[in-house]
């Protein structure tokens, strides 16, 4: 149990591949992820702990229990951070568990939860201080399931690491309240969240009513049981049963927890009808309303998707939350499906998305991730900062951003009966067992700067290895060992008797792309964007010459060079058109000057000084 990671489907789920231990997948330090799980262990989460406490989380549990006074301070669902950032703080424990303060904030945080527990089981501060008289009773925005789901899924982070004993019967205690009390009423949160924790609190305890309960949840979604509020029933994803939805719609962060615990359901039910409902709504989500980058939300008003093809890179939303539970949704599709288009937005939206939404120093973040900031833009409000910020009135992604980190070598590799599969190339080591035999991988590249994994295999016994081809890929020009591959969905295969040790060399060339919009894309019509392997690239106005305007830049792509440093940039020509001195000029022919632009990895872009950026460059 200890060595598990955060999905892991039982033995009578229906899934194409499982996941490895936590433990299995050690990452090299001086790799790109070896920097963010380093950045994470040392600044965020130390940084997410603090913030907590300054914020006053923590002090609203210790208002139930009459160790503080005063007013319940900051978001009602504020519980929830506390118990993201306590599974950030299991999950860290597994890979440092001489982490003393770390252990320290566990351990005090859950004997506060033990004293903070009603009687019979309920934990909520703010509707236990601020609205006791209102327990149950406005579960279209009270977030109580949404809380408790998070407090679950902390359970089920200390649970699999063998830390925080306190926090299991705590979590299960208020699991068992919610079974009693909702078993056989008909209500849902206004939150999705609730349905994926309590599927793996099945998956932990065994216990049945847990999974049960959460197949009720899903099938309750979508007939009008929740007060629709100011933003309608669309919003809460209330207006249609998740079986005949046929469009992802709402707010983003609700609609991909909610598939989440869809697929969870599925797997553990045999539920080949709600499955079949998430690839449909997969479908439509990944064909037309995905941000280049692997965000999504178009809408700052409700958080929402917006209509196919409404995806305005400078008006985007793309919450952090929402990309991080698109990762999370695609993993357990991956897990389900065993479809490679899964590992390959896995891949997209963690390497521009989320890892965009945390800065260099690990303590500032973004909250919406735009693919364009306009000169002049106002950012002074945190809704749409012009900078990262060290923490949000909501917080809800910061403490996201660490557990998700803290549990990210779980996310690399996956198994079935034959052998395994490298899903998202990290240099580092990976020991497991197939079928009962000791396997040993060692990785070996600079991806992704890089292309060339180098990989080595020990086992005593036939294994089959797959190896993913990117989708961004030209499959003609990959090697193997320097001959072409043929790839069958997705990944090369192969099986060979490893007992002495085989070193093989996968070479995928990372050329700079050039990436067009679809037509019905209106809002950066007549634009391009630059890639880079699984990168996405933008330019900055830091790097343009003084006097330069970032939105009086055109580019000439078919001049994109690559420039190898620690980090890798692009350089291509542009021009720089002369700046209207009118708002609707004739339309002649415009004076433009020669320019060298320098693009970089989107993921790195706001780590100098506030200042514009975009994605999406318009053509010369």
């Amino acid at each position: 149990m200890a060595e598990l990671g955060p999905v892991h489907p039982t033995e009578d789920a229906v899934a194409a591949l499982g996941p490895l231990p936590l433990t299995a997948t050690t990452v090299a330090d001086d790799s790109l992820w070896g920097t963010w799980l380093r950045r994470n262990a040392v600044h965020t989460l130390p940084h997410c702990v603090r913030q907590l406490h300054a914020s006053g989380a923590v002090d609203n549990l210790r208002r139930v229990t009459g160790e503080v006074d005063g007013e319940f301070q900051n978001m009602w669902f504020a519980d929830s951070d506390v118990y993201k950032t306590l599974e950030a703080a299991a999950w860290q424990l597994v890979h440092t568990p001489e982490d003393l303060e770390l252990r320290s904030f566990l351990d005090t945080t859950a004997a506060l939860l033990v004293k903070a527990q009603g009687e019979d089981g309920y934990l909520n501060s703010y509707f236990t201080v601020a609205k006791p008289e209102k327990r149950w009773q406005e579960l279209h925005w009270s977030h109580e399931l949404y809380c408790a789901g998070h407090l679950i899924q902390a359970a089920v982070a200390a649970a699999r690491a063998g830390v925080g004993a306190e926090i299991v019967t705590v979590a299960r205690r208020f699991a068992d309240l919610i079974v009693e009390r909702f078993a056989d009423v008909n209500a849902v949160d206004g939150h999705p969240e609730i349905e994926t924790a309590l599927v793996e609190l099945y998956r932990v305890t065994g216990h049945r009513p847990y999974l049960d309960l959460a197949a009720r949840f899903v099938d309750l979604r979508g007939h009008g049981l929740l007060n629709p509020d100011r933003f309608g029933p669309v919003y809460l994803q209330d207006h249609v049963p998740v079986r005949q939805a046929e469009a992802v719609a709402g707010h983003a962060v609700r609609q991909l927890y909610l598939l989440a615990g869809v697929v969870d359901v599925a797997v553990e039910t045999h539920d080949d009808e709600l499955l079949a409902a998430a690839n449909r709504l997969w479908e439509d989500a990944f064909g037309s309303k995905t941000y280049l980058t692997g965000a999504h939300g178009s809408r700052h008003r409700d958080e929402a998707f917006g209509d196919p093809y409404e995806l305005p890179a400078d008006r985007a939303y793309a919450e952090t939350c929402a990309a991080i539970a698109s990762f999370q949704w695609n993993w357990r599709m991956l897990l389900a499906t065993g479809d490679v288009r899964h590992a390959d937005e896995m891949e997209r939206v963690l390497h521009n998305a989320i890892a965009g939404s945390i800065a260099a120093d690990g303590e500032h973040f973004f909250y919406s991730n735009p693919l364009h900031l306009r000169t002049g833009h106002d950012g002074s409000h945190e809704d749409a900062p012009s900078q990262r910020l060290p923490w949000y009135s909501c917080a809800c992604c910061p403490p996201n951003l660490a557990r998700l980190m803290a549990s990210l070598p779980g996310y690399a590799v996956t198994t079935d009966h034959s052998g395994l599969q490298i899903q998202l190339y990290t240099a580092g080591e990976i020991e497991t067992t197939v079928d009962g035999h000791a396997v040993r991988i060692s990785l070996r590249t600079d991806y992704p700067w890089d292309g060339r994994v180098e990989i080595t295999v020990t086992t005593d016994a036939p294994l089959t290895l797959a190896l993913r081809i990117p989708g961004w890929c030209r499959t003609e020009d990959v090697r193997l060992d320097g001959a072409a591959v043929d790839p069958v969905g997705g990944y090369v295969r192969l099986r060979r008797d490893w007992a002495r040790g085989f070193t093989l060399t996968l070479d995928l060339p990372m050329p700079a792309r050039v990436v067009r919009p679809h037509p019905r894309i209106d809002a950066v019509r007549g634009c391009v964007a630059l890639a880079r392997g699984p990168l996405v690239y933008c330019v900055e106005q830091a790097d343009l010459p003084d006097g330069v305007t970032l939105e009086d830049v055109r580019i000439d792509p078919s001049t994109v060079m690559v420039n190898r440093t620690s980090v890798v940039t692009l350089a291509v020509a542009g021009s720089v058109r002369s700046a209207d001195t009118e708002l609707y000029p004739p339309a002649v022919d415009e004076t433009a000057e020669p320019i060298t632009l320098t693009a970089l990895p989107y993921f790195l872009w706001g780590n100098r000084k506030p200042g514009p950026m975009r994605v999406w460059i318009p053509l010369s």
